[in-house]
């Protein structure tokens, strides 16, 4: 199992690898390397496709997970493709830019790959659930079932999270930030259910053999979004292009878990 494992991983590194340098080279054409977000969806998806045809797990909990991430990539994917393509890069790109100055284009193609090798990483439940054995051979075990409905909520939670923002934005002005349903309880609730997608794959994944390796999943998500590229960056941007009102909504609302804000007298109209 563990052999079919790393064959089946390093066959996807190089499918994420190649899928991130083609999109490297669009964005050298358009100016735009908001297109690495929907790449790093879309790749998700992609692996769990090939994990899911070529792996030797069993049959149902293979193509359960199969479906749970092709679902979730689609969707997510697409919610990116429309907010990028065709539409100004994203101030943190700029800032990017900025930083890097000389050399900007190669450093983003270490960006594009890295995402590439992050995708891999993650991927690591639909692997292990693919490429052997599970402890549930005719069906789904608890844990399984327990893996979906966490899923099922966390995927409902950010397609609502994501719909307020869009909503919100059609009449948002530009140093307006957005308290409106979850975001009054959380200044980043999809990331948050983004996290809690993870926990269901993880979950789902703990029957397969070696199935504990599975939480690295959700454990580098996690510090991606509190420590690198999630919470810091976007609240960067956030205070840049805002300022005092997005200080405002700091002190006030959680950051990540959903919460009752500090201060309930303070809602006025405002975006992300």
């Amino acid at each position: 199992m563990i052999h079919s494992a790393l064959a089946l991983a390093l066959l996807g590194a190089a499918a994420a690898a190649l899928l991130m340098l083609v999109l490297w080279g669009i964005h050298l054409r358009i100016g735009n390397a908001g297109i690495v977000d929907i790449g790093w969806a879309y790749g998700l998806g992609l692996l769990a496709i090939l994990y899911g045809a070529l792996g030797s797990g069993p049959s149902i909990p293979r193509w359960t997970i199969t479906a749970m991430a092709v679902t979730w990539s689609a969707r997510l994917g697409t919610h990116l493709f429309r907010r990028v393509v065709g539409k100004p890069e994203e101030g943190r790109y700029k800032q990017l830019r900025q930083q890097w100055r000389t050399g900007a284009a190669w450093k983003f193609l270490l960006f594009f790959e890295a995402q590439a090798l992050l995708d891999v990483l993650l991927s690591i439940p639909f692997l292990l659930v693919c490429a052997g054995s599970t402890s549930v051979r005719t069906g789904l075990g608890a844990a399984q079932i327990t893996g979906i409905l966490i899923w099922l909520v966390a995927i409902l939670g950010e397609s609502i999270a994501d719909a307020q923002l869009a909503r919100f934005k059609c009449h948002a002005g530009p140093k307006d930030v957005c308290r409106e349903g979850l975001w009054n309880y959380s200044r980043h609730p999809n990331y948050f259910f983004e996290w809690l997608v993870w926990i269901g794959w993880a979950l789902f994944a703990q029957s397969a053999h070696l199935g504990w390796l599975a939480w690295s999943s959700p454990l580098l998500m996690l510090f991606f979004l509190l420590r690198v590229t999630g919470i810091p960056a976007t609240e960067a941007q956030s205070l840049r292009s805002k300022g005092q009102v997005y200080a405002d909504y700091q002190k006030t609302t959680s950051p990540f878990i959903p919460w009752f804000p500090k201060d309930s007298t303070q809602h006025g109209g405002t975006n992300q």
